[in-house]
């Protein structure tokens, strides 16, 4: 008889948790609640959250509504989302990740330190990610994004690099990234990295790696769109 045993490390992650647990609070109360993009990359868990009266929408779609109350799902928005918001007398409902939103921060008061204004503010993540947007959004669109090392071989190893990461990229994939650029800065100019990928995705890794191996098969499920799905099931191979 086949023994089936599921992964204990599976499921969202408590900043998805977080923002499903705010969207049922809120739908409880009556009323219609939209949410800006997918609340998460698990169409049965949308689809069970639009049952309840959730109303997904897009960001043009966001920038029609008007005295409307919308929930910001844990990926993190740019300044803008919010400046929209309160010109249309938006009511938020913030479910940003508190990591994601510790990141953006960080960025945030990097892009306004004056003391380096030809510094190249760099995120390592996913280009057009919902949560690489919202970083890129706290540098007025200056921050330069690079999805991976080839990528990073184009930056201006003569001005001074802050590396930053989305925090559900791969630790591995981020300090082969470091390496290269310790390589290659020239000499006297400054470069400063921040591991700033989420520890209890990176903390995934191994586990899931030893899940595999001690099987013969493995199933994976997960959204098509999620980055950390495909992530992890790489990490599965």
């Amino acid at each position: 008889m086949a023994n089936i045993e599921i992964d204990q490390g599976s499921g969202f992650c408590f900043g998805v948790v977080n923002a499903i647990r705010k969207a049922e609070e809120e739908l409880a109360k009556g009323g219609t609640l939209y949410c800006l993009g997918d609340i998460v990359h698990n169409s049965r868990e949308v689809e069970r959250l639009e049952r309840m009266g959730l109303v997904t929408i897009n960001h043009e779609e966001f920038g029609r509504l008007h005295d409307a109350k919308v929930l910001l799902r844990a990926h993190g928005e740019p300044p803008e989302t919010y400046e929209t918001a309160r010109r249309n007398r938006i009511e938020i409902i913030d479910a940003t990740c508190p990591v994601v939103l510790r990141l953006q921060k960080r960025i945030k008061q990097e892009h306004n330190r004056t003391d380096d204004p030809d510094k190249q503010i760099v995120i390592y993540g996913k280009s057009g990610h919902a949560e690489v947007l919202g970083l890129v959004g706290q540098t007025a669109g200056r921050a330069i994004v690079i999805e991976n090392l080839e990528e990073a071989k184009q930056l201006d190893f003569h001005r001074s690099i802050r590396l930053y990461s989305q925090t559900t990229k791969s630790l591995s994939g981020f300090r082969e990234v470091v390496d290269y650029i310790q390589a290659h800065i020239e000499p006297g100019v400054s470069f400063q990295y921040y591991d700033t990928i989420c520890r209890q995705v990176a903390n995934r890794i191994p586990n899931i790696r030893e899940f595999a191996a001690a099987h013969d098969l493995v199933f994976f499920v997960s959204g098509k769109k999620s980055s950390n799905g495909k992530m992890l099931f790489s990490e599965c191979l």
